[in-house]
């Protein structure tokens, strides 16, 4: 990367590590200020006194809310860049309107999230959390079991990006059958049939969610949804909590149409309901899909020179947007 044409303050509002020492590393590196907020995501006010405080050139976020407001209250925003995936925290429309790019590191966690997925289907299949419970508690009783074979089920994946696509190819090593259903499918894959969702619903053992959270995908499976599954199914989250209606999950686990219901993420966290808590089905992780030290470490390198770059005036590796004033394309190499 060139040197930048001047230096500038980056503001990291929050991260879900030890310390800011990869982030600083790579800000500073480049003749820039890092200001650190605190580690655990603030309110969407707090973030916007930050940043009134502050008025950095550039916002690093994980968690933590960037309104429309806190990106209008820096007149020297440039870009505002997720560490991580999703951009359900940024107010990107009100980014592009005032010029501000909006980045994010789209394939750092495609093993992690899908291995994830896999060894969910992978515990209910062979009962390793019920089981595990039962004998802590003292109770021995392997005549109990009511197990299946993984290569026997359809497996169903909502959203076949790079994250649904690696989870296909998994589980296709088991032998099981794989439907996918995606708004904007890429081309066809061999060995997955491509079908509409209420088809892979009503086909699938277990249906596992690889989507992003947008207004079209919230509680895009609910109660209608979950009564199109085969009875005693087996549902699997680990994008966003809001893709799912808590409530209806709940309640299919209270009377069988599900049998299991494995989330990484909720739409409630980090409280999780306690009717979800009571039953024996949910297999609950606390968000950690994404994670592994390579992951992580990757993630937080590369989204900060994703901010050296464009304060560089440099073009962004992975953009989101086309920030009004820049030509259709600019920047955006996908």
């Amino acid at each position: 990367m060139k040197p930048p044409s001047r230096s500038g303050t980056v503001l990291l509002t929050d991260y879900a590590w030890p310390d800011d020492s990869v982030e600083r590393s790579v800000i500073e590196q480049a003749g820039h200020t890092l200001v650190t907020g605190p580690a655990e995501p603030a309110s969407a006010q707090a973030i916007e006194a930050l940043v009134a405080e502050h008025r950095p050139d550039g916002i690093l976020t994980c968690w933590a809310p960037v309104s429309a407001t806190a990106i209008g209250a820096s007149p020297d925003l440039r870009v505002v860049a997720r560490l991580g995936v999703g951009l359900d925290n940024i107010a990107a429309d009100a980014a592009t309107e005032r010029g501000v790019w909006v980045t994010n590191v789209p394939d750092y966690c495609v093993e992690e999230v899908s291995d994830h997925a896999v060894g969910m289907v992978l515990a209910w299949t062979r009962g390793l959390v019920v089981f595990d419970r039962e004998v802590r508690a003292g109770r021995w009783d392997p005549a109990t079991a009511r197990l299946r074979r993984l290569s026997t089920l359809t497996c169903g994946i909502v959203g076949f990006g790079r994250i649904g696509r690696a989870t296909a190819r998994k589980l296709g090593a088991f032998g099981c059958r794989i439907l996918a259903h995606d708004p904007h499918p890429l081309g066809d894959v061999p060995g997955v049939e491509l079908v509409d969702l209420d088809e892979l619903l009503r086909r699938s053992d277990a249906v596992i969610l690889h989507l992003p959270l947008t207004p079209g995908t919230h509680h895009i499976i609910g109660a209608a949804q979950l009564a199109l599954m085969p009875p005693g199914g087996l549902l699997v989250n680990v994008s966003r909590g809001g893709l799912v209606d808590t409530d209806a999950v709940i309640e299919a686990l209270a009377d069988g149409q599900l049998d299991g219901a494995a989330f990484d993420v909720l739409e409630s966290e980090p409280h999780v309901p306690a009717a979800l808590l009571d039953r024996p089905g949910a297999l609950l992780t606390p968000h950690v899909a994404f994670s592994s030290d390579a992951s992580v470490t990757e993630l937080r390198r590369r989204a900060a020179e994703e901010v050296v770059r464009i304060l560089a005036d440099e073009a962004p590796a992975h953009a989101c947007n086309t920030p009004r004033g820049l030509p259709v394309g600019a920047g955006d190499p996908r």
